[in-house]
């Protein structure tokens, strides 16, 4: 706990008691015979039910067994909370308990009573039809407060009829009968009587509000919301949840509504259109706040609704969520305490930030509670009478007095807090800094992008690249709302070049990024939203040219610039395999974990992490081994998640996890993937114990043709791999999965089907990447046989020269030109002559087994005495430097071969000669 939750009680401070409440004084002289009815500890579900029953056995009607009952369960929670300390989450608990039990009787109650009238509501297929009380805001969450309405929503599922009465009259549509039940609920519920009432009742949340009808069903709250929901009610439904009847949540009949509900909510893209829309909400809300506490400076002092209170937070929270929940369905949830958890969990806010948050929220729950405790009144503002203002601070363990008040300090400061982030994540409503339209002498009125006043203050070049765009039909179409955005995102790329942030290559390049998107609002609301983002963005636009490519591909992961996290931290594959696998498990939480969120959250989670990856590459944080590294262990990654949830569903699986291994070759297999490189894998089983042997080589086939299909199929949100199977025994013409014993055999030269030089050659670079670890070390024994084998050193050095003149064949590279990879002197060079090596000499030479990387065994090599001295450490340096050359002609897209003249002034040459001095002693 924070200081801000349980602050230290002072030893000299008297204890606050329960009594001092005007609404316990009350219970307790009305009800004191009652009071010994409810048991002395929290009260929960159970414990309320049997107080009804109770109340009811001794003669009371429901009506006012429920409001006896509520009064004496606030009694006890006002003691428990007040005197023995209990957390603001079980005092919330309980009260939602007490809503959820006095709406599931009175519901029974009030639907039994009508269908004694009308008869039961049915459906054109004779069955009963359903009907839910939704519980909104609070009591959703499960958060209610001590003195609160309870906002609520009624739906039924189907249209249809009532059966009439015993007498054979009362028929009437399913929409009447649901409109009179929740007429009877509200009486049972809502109405103040002698004892009271059991809860305020709001129903202005439902479609329409006011003016729409008291129940809705299925079908209009669909049409709803598809036509006129708006963005505000998407923060109201997320709390959404049916309260009642009981039996529909625990048979899961109300599961159909979260199918309507969840979508309207949650986008499938990163929704950063909502800001303004509650923005606006917030700033009504703040208006209606200040005009109450006009002439009334108490109410400046409202713990819910005033600058950095508990809407505040609870506004933060659900924003987050509706932004990116479409995407990342573990941040859903009701409760904002558990929301801020998940939010710092997923990089989406801050670790202090949130503990700051959810401290300060309980803080100020704390108070309202006290609050409401004095007289049962649903307010928010701190008391004016010093007495109660000093009970409240006793029981908050803090001291109030006239000179000096801990309570109204400490709240200051909280609320300051909360204000704080709210505000950095609104921008509380204001422009950024620089003017909106971003350049030099533009103060004044905001113009559109595509108004010749707002052009010619542009830079010329820009100006020009912005006209073209500007006045095409598609964007003088949009809306004036969104040509105003796209001048504003135009104008910051005008003042980061004017102010030297930013190159004028960089502005150019982001206008063309721009254009696709033109009818893409989301992108452009989170750039206008996230000026930051923008300003980071501009600058990795200027260091390369393929992130604008990729970019283009997947828009979406500009997002990624958002976490400060991103510069700092490498790719941590089994932090990443956590997320994946909390992410579905949300999914299947939410009954939306089918194969097409599955393959987009695959393909979304591999984007951002290959745009993270690329952004510490370009900046310079991570050199070019490292990016091939974190690439491939992402590619890893990736194929591991990818079987897991593949077999689970497989119907043919036959066992809880295959015995399959999948070994990566080639550039994966090196650790040397790049950005888009396909990946060149084998696939391999191991199911020798498995009674059916010809079902098994079925079973793994239909698995790894599902696995490519999950690989490699074109969704929405884009592509994963392209996956090159060729290697696997006999090529093309093999089957796609081989038997672990039939690897070997073809590896190991057993039988008449063996594998040819080149094979061999590949797989020095071949490791286990993804499946069953069990496998990875039978796989390795097979490897280290076949590089250990004894060779015909001579007979080894003529097919290796032949395999390379065939693949430089392949590659013709134009005269008077250097190519980095295929020319002699280059990486390919290096890279056979390494295999050479490790094929002639692994058998003496252990330490050139191990998949270590062309550099790491080239100096082996030198040290192992297989090679001339300073040979290998000047080929490892030079494969290494030709690489970065590779690697940094790629993100530029600029060609890989160079003017062979131009190889000293690239300092190119000596790196060349290196790679044929490496040839000259391994091949001559």
């Amino acid at each position: 706990m924070t200081a801000i939750d349980s602050p230290i009680v002072p030893e000299t401070a008297p204890a606050a008691l329960a009594e001092h409440s005007r609404f316990v004084q009350r219970v307790r002289r009305r009800y004191a015979a009652e009071l010994s009815l409810l048991p002395a500890s929290l009260p929960d579900r159970s414990a309320i039910e049997q107080l009804v029953a109770k109340l009811q056995a001794a003669g009371r009607p429901l009506a006012a067994a429920l409001r006896v009952a509520r009064h004496l369960v606030l009694e006890r929670l006002a003691v428990l909370d007040i005197e023995a300390g209990a957390a603001m989450d079980e005092i919330t608990e309980a009260m939602t308990s007490l809503a959820e039990v006095t709406l599931c009787l009175a519901l029974q109650q009030a639907r039994a009573e009508q269908d004694l009238l009308s008869g039961a509501a049915r459906n054109e297929a004779g069955e009963v039809i359903e009907f839910w009380v939704l519980g909104m805001g609070k009591l959703g969450a499960r958060e209610l407060n001590v003195s609160s309405d309870i906002d609520l929503i009624y739906v039924y599922d189907d249209d249809g009829q009532t059966e009439g009465n015993a007498a054979g009259k009362g028929s009437i549509s399913a929409h009447e009968y649901f409109a009179l039940v929740a007429k009877r609920l509200y009486a049972l519920i809502g109405e103040v009587t002698d004892d009271g009432q059991v809860f305020r009742v709001d129903l202005a949340l439902r479609p329409n509000g006011n003016s729409g009808p008291a129940a809705v069903s299925m079908a209009m709250l669909e049409e709803y919301f598809l036509v006129q929901g708006r963005e505000w009610e998407r923060f109201a439904w997320l709390k959404s949840r049916v309260v009642a009847p009981l039996e529909s949540v625990q048979m899961g009949r109300a599961l159909g509504l979260r199918s309507l509900v969840t979508p309207f909510v949650y986008r499938r893209y990163l929704d950063y259109g909502v800001f303004e829309g509650l923005r606006q909400l917030h700033r009504k809300i703040r208006d209606e706040a200040r005009s109450r506490a006009v002439g009334r400076p108490e109410r400046a002092n409202d713990v819910k609704l005033s600058r950095g209170g508990i809407r505040e937070i609870e506004f933060t929270v659900q924003l987050l969520q509706v932004v990116r929940g479409g995407q990342f369905p573990e941040i859903r949830t009701r409760s904002t305490v558990k929301a801020l958890a998940r939010l710092a969990e997923r990089g989406l806010m801050t670790a202090d930030a949130a503990e700051k948050l959810s401290a300060a929220y309980v803080f100020l729950r704390r108070v309202e509670h006290r609050i409401q405790f004095l007289d049962d009144q649903q307010t928010h503002c701190l008391p004016s009478s010093d007495e109660d203002l000093k009970w409240i601070a006793r029981s908050m363990g803090l001291t109030c007095q006239k000179e000096a008040c801990e309570l109204l300090d400490r709240l200051g400061e909280v609320r300051e807090i909360v204000a704080n982030e709210f505000d950095a994540l609104l921008h509380d409503g204001h422009a950024p800094a620089h003017s909106s339209n971003g350049c030099r002498s533009c103060n004044g009125p905001a113009l559109p992008v595509d108004a010749e006043e707002f052009l010619a203050k542009l830079p010329a070049e820009l100006a020009t690249a912005v006209r073209r765009w500007a006045e095409q039909p598609r964007v003088q179409s949009l809306r004036e709302e969104s040509r105003l955005r796209l001048a504003k995102l135009v104008g910051r790329a005008a003042v980061a070049v004017r102010d030297e942030a930013c190159s004028m290559a960089a502005a150019l390049r982001f206008v063309d990024w721009i254009e696709p998107l033109l009818r893409r609002e989301s992108y452009l609301a989170l750039l206008v939203e996230r000026p930051a983002v923008q300003t980071r963005l501009l600058r990795l636009l200027g260091l390369a040219r393929w992130p604008m490519r990729y970019l283009m591909l997947h828009p979406g992961v500009i997002d990624e610039l958002a976490d400060s996290r991103l510069q700092h931290e490498r790719f941590d594959g089994a932090g990443f395999l956590k997320d994946l696998q909390d992410r579905h498990a949300a999914w299947e939480r939410g009954g939306e974990a089918h194969e097409e969120a599955l393959l987009d959250t695959l393909r979304r989670a591999h984007q951002a992490e290959v745009f993270r990856t690329l952004v510490r590459d370009i900046e310079g944080e991570i050199t070019v081994e490292q990016a091939g590294d974190e690439l491939s262990a992402l590619a890893d990654a990736i194929l591991q998640c990818t079987i897991d949830w593949t077999w689970a569903r497989l119907k043919q699986a036959h066992r809880p996890t295959p015995r399959f291994a999948v070994i990566a070759y080639g550039k994966l297999g090196g650790k040397e993937l790049g950005y888009g490189g396909d990946l060149d894998v084998v696939f391999l089983f191991d199911d020798a114990d498995e009674a059916d042997k010809d079902l098994v080589p079925e079973i793994y086939g239909a698995f790894v043709r599902k696995l490519i299909t999950w690989l490699t199929v074109r969704t929405s949100a884009g592509e994963l791999f392209d996956i090159d199977t060729a290697l696997r025994p006999n090529g093309n013409s093999g089957m796609l999965v081989t038997s672990l014993a039939s690897f070997e055999k073809y590896q190991t030269g057993r039988g008449s089907n063996t594998a040819w030089t080149w094979e061999h050659q590949a797989i020095t670079r071949a490791r286990f990447c993804a499946g069953d670890p069990a496998l990875a070390e039978r796989f390795e024994a097979v490897r280290r046989h076949v590089l250990t084998a004894p060779r015909d050193h001579a007979a080894l050095r003529v097919e290796i020269q032949a395999m390379r003149d065939k693949v430089r064949a392949a590659h013709p590279i134009k005269a008077g030109k250097f190519d980095v990879k295929h020319s002699p002197g280059g990486m390919m060079d290096a890279e056979f002559a390494l295999q050479y090596l490790i094929l002639a000499h692994a058998g003496a030479h252990p330490e050139l087994i191990a998949n270590a990387g062309a550099i790491a065994l080239l100096q082996r090599a030198e040290a192992a005495g297989l090679l001339p001295a300073g040979v290998g450490a000047r080929a490892a340096n030079a494969y290494r430097e030709l690489r970065r050359a590779q690697h940094k002609a790629r993100l530029d897209e600029q060609p890989t071969a160079v003017e062979a003249a131009d190889l000293a002034a690239l300092g190119l040459d000596l790196h060349r000669n290196a790679v044929l001095a490496l040839w000259q002693a391994v091949f001559v």
